[in-house]
């Protein structure tokens, strides 16, 4: 009986592990793509700063 008991208990181990394994994988995978979403945003925000104008022209009154 205690064979059987302790193969049930590494099945529930080996059970709890995988789990565990699999929800920080997807945790992961979700903090990348925000990570991902919040660069994408930046770069959007610095495109959107930029004046290329600015400076090509002087006004000079006499």
């Amino acid at each position: 009986m205690d064979m059987i008991g302790s193969i049930a208990d590494l099945s529930v181990a080996m059970a709890q592990n995988r789990l565990a394994s699999d929800v920080s994988t997807a945790m992961l995978d979700k903090t990348m793509d925000t990570w991902k979403e919040q660069g994408d945003e930046m770069v959007k925000m610095m495109e959107s700063s930029v004046q290329p104008y600015l400076g090509q022209n002087i006004n000079t009154y006499i």
